[in-house]
């Protein structure tokens, strides 16, 4: 039998957005942080690399600013990088207070001001990258759910996917206010009700979206579509950043090898043992992501072979081993040993850039709802994500998202009752493997036609394919009950949908997105703002 549940505050997504939020709202709130699946599925907890941040007394803001602008490509918001940088050491210290355990630096001279050990990454002009080791993600998502878990008033809910919001528009209420959102709860396969006072989404990006991917499953753009639905206007969302090295491997699968391996001194080779980086880029293996991942996509097409090599076996095997434990680990279950022989790399899908636009408080075009880290557009990460800030504006908007929910609890009562979820009209499906068809094609003409090299041509394809695949799940979605793999199935078509538009309106080649009919850049960078129907007639 369905529930129904009443909170101050409901937060969709237990990554480290969700949860920072959850942490920095009072005692005295009622708050539920949903998980559609176990609570560390989430792309948080997979993070290597660490949190970009200005600790070092050497290090400036300015210099992180100027580094986060040029590694944009020119489309970074200026005041949502100052705002999101200015704010990093005390996001930082926030989490050393709450116990995160960063590794430390014994051998810090006397001038730095600081006591922990800091990496260096591509795009970055100076070692302001904080980490736990090459674990970073793992020991902060511990150390906030820890705290999260003692907190009476949170309730931490697992196996719950979102299905979509509840507005008093789509009730034919008078006003467009987020009321709360109707989630399948996975263990009873009934679907329930939540109404709230504040609704967060906390998502994630779309990665998913594409057939080869370093993010877990979970990443299906669910809150971006949601929100579209609901009548929010989403930004960028033709930048989608492919990470340059992940594992090649049959039996890896998403595994992701942290750009501070090249910080600390890994090197790209083919499989000669040849490097090329120097002949794309002057910073080499240390350029942008999106550049490093067009040489690798360039000479893997040119050569005609299925990886290239990422290779730090020059560097001391203590060093690596002590530096670098997950991957050491991680390789050695596949037969290779870091310390003797190359890694075999490919890029794959790794972060969205775009998403549901927002203010510098989270707040969306819905009164009521709010969207923090991958799945919100700030204009932090312009044309191309720098490394390391992502996980940085998580903490910066959860705070400040928290902040402005405090200073709008005395006007904001709890909302009326709200409709049961309605499965009256629909049937148990016995045509399950459509779901399952429907879901390989999407991810792979995405991958296709819509990945790190576009052309207009490709683009229209897949415009088309993506049309006929809505059809079918619109029909399907409608007679049948709703299961995890439809839902993300419905939010996969309408991400990718809005991806393809986004990138057949930029008529330019600007950092992630580029395209072979348009291969310069503008002069002038201009944001690619799509509007629902329905919130523009």
């Amino acid at each position: 039998m369905s529930q129904y549940y009443s909170h101050d505050v409901l937060i969709i997504g237990s990554g480290a957005a969700g949860l920072t939020l959850a942490l920095n709202l009072p005692d005295s709130l009622r708050i539920a942080v949903i998980s559609k699946d176990k609570l560390s599925n989430c792309s948080t907890f997979w993070a290597q690399g660490g949190v970009a941040a200005v600790l070092d007394n050497t290090d400036t803001v300015e210099s992180h600013v100027a580094d986060t602008l040029v590694a944009g490509g020119g489309l970074c918001r200026e005041d949502a990088v100052r705002f999101t940088v200015e704010r990093s050491r005390e996001a930082i210290q926030w989490l050393i207070d709450e116990g995160v355990p960063f590794t430390r630096d014994d051998s810090a001279s006397e001038g730095s001001g600081f006591e922990f050990h800091l990496t260096r990454e591509g795009g970055h002009s100076r070692r302001r990258i904080i980490h736990a080791a090459d674990s970073t993600g793992a020991a902060i998502f511990n150390t906030l759910l820890a705290c999260a878990q003692k907190r009476n008033n949170i309730e931490l809910l697992a196996q719950r996917v979102a299905i979509d919001l509840i507005t008093e528009q789509k009730l034919g209420r008078s006003g467009d206010r987020c009321l709360g959102a109707y989630v399948l709860d996975r263990c009873t396969g009934e679907v329930d009700t939540f109404r709230a006072r504040f609704i967060v989404l906390a998502t994630g990006g779309a990665a998913k979206v594409y057939l080869y991917t370093s993010n877990p499953d979970g990443t299906c753009g669910d809150g971006i579509a949601m929100a579209w639905r609901a009548g929010c206007r989403v930004g960028n969302l033709e930048f989608n950043q492919f990470h340059p090295t992940c594992l090649y491997h049959p039996q890896a699968k998403s595994f992701l090898l942290t750009e501070a391996l090249r910080g600390e001194g890994a090197i790209l080779t083919l499989p000669n043992g040849e490097r090329f980086m120097p002949r794309f880029d002057e910073r080499e293996e240390l350029a942008p992501r999106d550049i490093v991942a067009r040489a690798i996509d360039y000479e893997m097409k040119r050569l005609g072979i299925d990886c290239v090599y990422l290779d730090i076996s020059h560097k001391p095997a203590d060093f690596i081993r002590s530096h670098f434990p997950t991957v050491y680990e991680r390789c050695l279950e596949y037969g290779i040993d870091i310390t003797k022989e190359p890694i075999p790399v490919v890029p794959a899908a790794h972060y969205t850039c775009g998403g549901i636009v927002v203010d510098k408080a989270g707040r969306t075009d819905l009164p009521g709802l709010y969207a923090i880290g991958e799945t919100s557009f700030t204009g932090l990460h312009g044309a191309n994500r720098m490394a390391s800030n992502s996980l940085l504006e998580c903490f910066v908007y959860g705070r400040s998202a928290a902040r402005d929910i405090v200073e709008q609890l005395p006007l904001v009562a709890m909302p009326d009752d709200l409709p049961s979820w309605d499965a009256s009209q629909v049937t148990n499906s016995d045509e399950d493997v459509i779901i399952a068809h429907n879901w390989d094609e999407l991810r792979r003409f995405m991958w296709d036609y819509v990945g790190i090299v576009r052309t207009t041509k490709r683009l229209m394809r897949a415009k088309h394919r993506v049309r006929l695949l809505f059809a079918e799940i619109d029909e399907f979605y409608s007679n049948y009950k709703v299961s995890r793999d439809l839902i993300e199935l419905r939010n996969l078509a309408q991400v990718a949908e809005l991806m393809i538009q986004s990138a057949m309106q930029r008529k330019e080649s600007r950092a992630l997105h580029y395209t072979l009919d348009h291969p310069r850049q503008l002069p002038v960078a201009f944001d690619t703002i799509l509007v629902p129907p329905s919130a523009d007639d």
